[in-house]
């Protein structure tokens, strides 16, 4: 085996568990840091570590399910574990997974990966090529991944063109601080993000409680 065979690995992620998903939105968000998103394409599987969620919860102002359901958001009122895709400012997708119990709608935006397995893949769908800009935000994740209102409502507890993967990487320290570009509700600790990655699409050294 020559010396750069030595070093390719290969990727082994479990999908996470609906049972394992806490039933409640914050715990949710706090619990998806350090989990995978992965996305299987025709041409390979990418994937990204999440580094930064959001949590909208049950009441929450400046959540989509506020008024109750429609149409557009009917994912969020599915048990927990759903993707809930939709389109913000008419251009970004926006990547969000389910969370409470069917019915009650709530959810937990992804905003932030770091680049784990196909970035090729992933640098091709951006069109750039610098590592923390693929998926420093949650419309360049999405973008990176090429997810679209096309995977709204698939269940991410089960392999897929779209899932949530676990390995047995513990994250380091989380941070939560208020959310971003929200201006409503907007004094709620709801951002939970991986407080020294450079991964993280917001502020890392703003004020806010670490765990």
């Amino acid at each position: 085996m020559g010396r750069t065979d030595a070093l390719i690995t290969v990727a082994v992620f479990h999908p996470l568990t609906r049972t394992a998903l806490p039933v409640d939105t914050e715990a949710l968000a706090r619990y998806l840091i350090g989990k995978i998103v992965v996305r299987e394409l025709p041409e390979g599987s990418a994937s990204g570590r999440i580094v930064e969620t959001e949590a909208y919860i049950v009441g929450d102002a400046a959540g989509h399910a506020y008024r109750g359901i429609t149409p557009r958001n009917r994912s969020l009122f599915l048990e927990r574990g759903h993707a809930y895709v939709y389109v913000a400012y008419g251009t970004s997708q926006m990547l969000n997974v389910s969370s409470e119990t069917p019915g009650i709608g709530a959810g937990v935006l992804i905003r932030a990966l770091e680049p784990r397995d196909g970035i090729s893949i992933m640098q091709r769908n951006r069109g750039v090529t610098r590592l923390r800009d693929l998926a420093r935000g949650p419309g360049r994740l999405t973008a990176s991944l090429r997810i679209d209102r096309a995977l709204d409502g698939l269940d991410l507890c089960r392999e897929g063109p779209l899932w949530l993967g676990r390995d047995d990487h513990e994250p380091d320290e989380i941070a939560q601080s208020n959310r971003i570009g929200v201006t409503r509700d907007a004094h709620r600790l709801l951002r939970f993000y991986v407080k020294d990655s450079p991964f993280v699409s917001g502020p890392r050294n703003k004020k806010a409680a670490a765990f």
